[in-house]
């Protein structure tokens, strides 16, 4: 007879129990669901602020200032050239020039267009590419030589001299129909418009309170461009004839150029005429005096090539031809063989002149990169020492140099930019003014928007220098580094990995030291493996790691801190990781694909090969792209076996020296230069990007042998 002992015959709880513990479970449950949640949106907030932060210094303003703008150094050669050409004559005096022209008949020559409009009898305009000057085609900007007219002058000046104020004004309200009367063409309606408002926000008077400036007394001297002295002396006579100024406008035609430096460096003049807009060259010198120029747009004007209306074989003329004609050509029929052969009389404005330099810019071109290989040669051996020239000489000689090389030795030895400060990209979204402002003061500095990820940097090796220096030799390193850590440790990883999971039992004393010392050394720092490699590759294995026992060794890599031992050294740290997640791999693949092969009667290797490892390769291919993962990013044990944190020579074998993207990355955040951190921040994203391409690699390789599988 059975005894009932009064406890329930389950062991799991019932009734009430079991509602209790059923509940408690779901409390539990949902604790852990909620860390769960927690702790992942803890890792996803950490991955958006590390991406935020990485973004935030790989993209933003740079002030850069170059030794020598390029602009003014390609503009420069080509004034010196037509400068220097035979029967050129070149004067401030644009009167001279239309005389000239105008007695000779093989004359050619340019100046502003009011001057050419006050004596069209004696003169003739040529089409430029079938486009003449006109009202539609210089507001277009169709044809090829217009240009904008300036006027300039300081927040000071107009506050502390209200005839200046007064004057500026004036000019400014009744710019549009003097241009016309003086010859020239109006300047946008918005223009004008804004230059009243500028004038307005440095004055602090408004439309209705500018009229407390006048009557007004005191000298007004303005300086400058001889193609605006025109315009400039026809507004003064009109504002003179106003009754209400009691002086003299005094207008001093010298040139833009001059008129620059007599504003920004002899502080002399209260006005300044220009025929260009100032370059940052003109406004450093004006802030190292105290000035900070003010910019008026007044009018634009069209430059015509013009010839004497004694001319009867020039109608039309290319910007090809021009090029020509005014720095190579000696006579007529060198540039066109149908012209006659006489000599080219070239009248031109003087060096200071700002019509010379607009004319220099847009028929050659003001920018580097649409310079042929000879023109950059020549600028090179022009503004570099000659010892230097000689020693670039016995290098590669220029003539054998691309236009890319040309222009980077330029870049490097004559233009020498230099990054002034730097700012973030949110820093750059949200206070463009004031950086634009901050930059303003800086002397001769250049605000530019710079992605410091670009093709420039994954393609030039490392440099002291933030401008030129790249990753290329980084990422060769990097590449190699891991290709032998691959070729190491997953050949040995999924061996061992098969014989312990298909040969080994488990008992002997041999299997338990390996199971023991793969769980330990998994877990084993990386810093460790860096001092296992110190002591066995480099120094004790050095003469094999270092090429030196098989002859091709480098003596400057002779003690054994090669590609070699760095990429043994990751082999051992990520051969554990491959052990395990193989392991994982294969002893997952169900035991009866094993039974039915050997029922077949295949070997123990035949069934290995042809059942187990096909069904365990995407496993073990998830191991592999993790533990790759794990030694592209190392840096801890390759600074202890040697990694160089400066080279500039990419790796050509296995026995060479090397650096790597993480130790780059290292090296750049030890600097205290922000534009160092810019450039880290960069690496971080490239070195992303490559993990993302093996690990997408990898995945794809993966899946594919899975479908495989299946099929």
């Amino acid at each position: 007879m059975a005894v009932d002992s009064g406890r329930p015959s389950s062991a799991f709880p019932e009734g009430e129990g079991y509602v209790k513990h059923l509940r408690r479970r779901q409390r539990v449950g949902r604790f852990w669901l909620s860390i769960f949640f927690l702790a992942t949106m803890v890792g996803i907030a950490s991955l958006v602020a590390l991406g935020y932060d990485i973004a935030d210094d790989a993209f933003g303003y740079v002030a850069i200032r170059n030794n020598i703008d390029p602009e003014v150094l390609t503009v420069q050669y080509y004034k010196d050239k037509m400068l220097a050409m035979p029967t050129t004559l070149a004067s401030e005096d644009d009167e001279l020039l239309v005389k000239g022209i105008a007695a000779r008949p093989n004359a050619i020559g340019f100046f502003g267009y009011s001057y050419f409009k006050n004596n069209g009898d004696a003169l003739r305009a040529l089409p430029i590419d079938g486009v003449e000057a006109g009202d539609a085609s210089v507001e277009a900007g169709d044809y090829p030589l217009a240009r904008p007219l300036y006027l300039y002058t300081t927040d000071v000046l107009l506050k502390e001299k209200p005839q200046v104020a007064a004057f500026t004004r004036y000019y400014l309200e009744n710019a549009g129909t003097a241009a016309s009367q003086a010859g020239y063409f109006a300047a946008p309606a918005a223009d004008l418009e804004q230059g009243l408002a500028t004038w307005s926000e440095a004055t602090g008077l408004t439309a209705t309170t500018a009229g407390n400036l006048l009557p007004a007394g005191g000298d007004i001297l303005v300086v400058g461009s001889s193609t605006v002295a025109p315009l400039t002396q026809q507004i003064a006579d009109s504002f003179a004839a106003t009754g209400q100024f009691d002086g003299a406008v005094q207008v001093e035609s010298i040139g833009t150029d001059a008129g620059f430096r007599e504003f920004c460096q002899n502080l002399r003049g209260d006005l300044v005429g220009a025929s260009r807009p100032m370059v940052a060259l003109d406004r450093s010198a004006c802030l190292q005096k105290g000035r900070t120029p003010i910019e008026f747009q007044v009018a634009n004007d069209g430059i015509p090539i013009v010839v004497s209306s004694q001319n009867e074989f020039l109608t039309v003329v290319t910007q090809e031809q021009l090029q020509a004609i005014f720095t190579g050509a000696e006579k007529w029929s060198d540039v066109d063989a149908s012209w006659p052969e006489q000599p080219i009389f070239r009248f031109i404005p003087g060096a200071d002149s700002g019509t010379l330099d607009f004319f220099v810019a847009e028929t050659f071109g003001s920018d580097l990169e649409s310079q042929p290989v000879g023109v950059l040669a020549d600028m090179l051996a022009a503004n570099i020492s000659a010892g230097r020239l000689r020693a670039l000489e016995a290098e590669k000689p220029l003539a054998a140099r691309t236009q890319e090389e040309l222009r980077q030795l330029l870049q490097d030895e004559v233009v020498k930019p230099q990054i002034v400060a730097t700012w973030s990209l949110v820093e750059s979204l949200t206070q463009r003014t004031a950086i634009e402002a901050e930059v303003a003061a800086m002397p001769g500095a250049e605000l530019v928007f710079r992605s410091w990820v670009n093709w420039q940097f994954v393609t030039s090796p490392q440099s002291t220098d933030p401008l030129k220096a790249g990753v290329q030799v980084a990422i060769l390193g990097s590449l190699w580094v891991v290709l032998i850590a691959f070729l190491v440790s997953v050949p040995l990883g999924v061996g061992a990995a098969i014989y312990l999971e298909e040969y080994s039992t488990g008992k002997s004393r041999f299997d338990q030291i390996v199971e023991t010392n793969i769980n330990n050394l998994a877990g084993v720092p990386s810093i460790i493996y860096g001092m296992l490699g110190l002591a066995v590759f480099v120094r004790f294995l050095g003469p094999i790691t270092s090429g030196l026992a098989f002859g091709v060794g480098d003596p400057a890599t002779a003690n054994g801190r090669t590609i070699l031992s760095a990429g043994l050294t990751l082999g051992l740290l990520i051969l554990p990781l491959v052990i395990i997640n193989a392991r994982e791999a294969i002893r997952a693949v169900p035991r009866s694909l094993r039974e039915a092969s050997y029922g077949l009667g295949a070997t123990r290797w035949q069934t290995i090969w042809n059942h187990v490892l096909p069904n365990a390769i995407p496993g073990i291919l998830t191991g592999v792209i993790l533990s790759v993962s794990r030694a592209f990013g190392e840096t801890a044990p390759l600074i202890v076996v040697g990694v160089s944190t400066f080279i500039v020579v990419s790796p050509d074998s296995v026995f060479a020296k090397y650096t790597t993207l993480p130790a780059q990355i290292y090296q750049w955040t030890s600097r205290p230069q922000p534009e160092f951190q810019h450039l880290a921040a960069a690496a971080i994203i490239v070195l992303l990007f490559l993990l993302i391409a093996m690990n997408a690699t990898a995945i794809w390789l993966r899946n594919r042998f899975a479908r495989r599988r299946i099929l």
